[in-house]
């Protein structure tokens, strides 16, 4: 009977457990210019490789901002690293504080 109380607290933990972690595939977004970069390092800023890539991500970022919270950025006004930055604030910020004194921070 113990044996059996296990097994089943067990079973339960792993459907629910397994369920948090679950996806779903319509829901995730990416650009597949960024693909060809996965997983590659570039020696410096002006690598026309890394400037490729900086490109893709500065245009996904902007396109991922403007789906998800209705922000409109310009992708040259901001880094990819910026816009990173820019996404994780908006995810984070209260429903009162304002984007655009955040955005005054970065520089352009």
């Amino acid at each position: 009977m113990k044996n059996g109380c296990l097994f089943l607290m067990g079973l339960l933990i792993l459907c629910v457990g397994g369920n948090t972690f679950a996806t779903n595939g319509s829901a995730v977004f990416f650009d597949p210019q960024l693909i060809p970069h996965t997983g590659k390092s570039f020696r410096e800023a002006q690598d026309p490789e890394y400037r490729s890539y900086e490109s893709a991500l500065r245009g996904y970022m902007v396109k991922r901002i403007q789906q998800q919270f209705g922000l409109s950025l310009d992708s040259k006004k901001y880094s990819g690293f910026d816009l990173l930055e820019i996404e994780a604030f908006l995810k984070c910020k209260k429903a009162e504080e304002s984007p655009e004194a955040f955005l005054k921070q970065f520089p352009r």
